[in-house]
């Protein structure tokens, strides 16, 4: 199916979730032995704040014991203070791929509250990047256009270090980490890149998702796509 034109994003909350959910039904029988699909998150732990100052409420204990008296092994050290602090749990999932426990890729469909603030665009490119620096494939699918004059890709890019071509939304782009820096090269390892732009009106492409330097599977993000527009009623 064709890609819509996502400038207006209603029925996004709609597709994304169906889009995940076949993304999974995809991956899951092509895996290798050992492999496996799930729905993951990753917590976005944010202080509430007002004026730039955090919404918390202190409470300070009394003097400490005399230091002659020994705590047992079961007694419970008291603390110095605590803290109530305004904890966001990130509701955003994506499709996560683990090997015996360990995550190995990530699949990142973007949605409209990844990137509708500053803050916000800072927290996911950290997140996508902290894919990547924990030696995580990732795959960062966005085809919603707006706000114009920003992109992950960009973002991810200028993260890396890398000087590239812009490569606004919609887009499809694919990571691969943790490949060794050939023997007498800088410290560090290499990342091998994907990118696609894509356009409303015409097929999504077919890209790898890599599970390790040497092994990969290929997602097909046209019929995934259009197995979702079609369960939400969009054609």
């Amino acid at each position: 199916m064709p890609l819509h034109d996502w400038t207006d994003d209603r029925g996004w909350d709609s597709v994304h979730p169906l889009w995940l959910t076949y993304l999974i039904e995809w991956v899951q029988p092509r895996l290798p032995e050992g492999y496996k699909a799930f729905l993951g998150g990753v917590p976005a732990l944010t202080v509430g704040s007002a004026n730039g100052r955090p919404d918390v409420s202190v409470r300070q204990w009394g003097p400490p014991p005399p230091a002659g008296g020994a705590a047992t092994d079961t007694a419970v050290l008291e603390p110095d203070l605590e803290v109530s602090a305004t904890i966001r749990l990130d509701p955003q999932r994506a499709v996560h791929i683990d090997y015996h426990g360990q995550l190995v890729a990530a699949i990142e469909v973007i949605s409209p509250r990844n990137k509708d603030r500053a803050d916000a665009k800072e927290t996911y490119t950290n997140r996508y990047l902290g894919y990547l620096r924990l030696g995580a494939h990732l795959m960062v699918v966005d085809v919603l256009p707006r706000p114009r004059g920003f992109s992950f890709a960009d973002a991810l890019a200028g993260g890396l270090g890398l000087d590239l071509p812009p490569l606004p939304a919609p887009f499809a782009a694919v990571y691969r980490a943790g490949e060794p820096v050939p023997a007498g090269d800088d410290i560090g390892s290499l990342v091998a890149l994907w990118r696609r732009p894509l356009q409303v009106g015409q097929p999504l492409p077919a890209l790898p998702l890599p599970l390790s330097v040497h092994r990969a599977v290929t997602i097909d993000l046209e019929q995934t796509y259009q197995r979702a527009a079609e369960r939400a009623y969009l054609t």
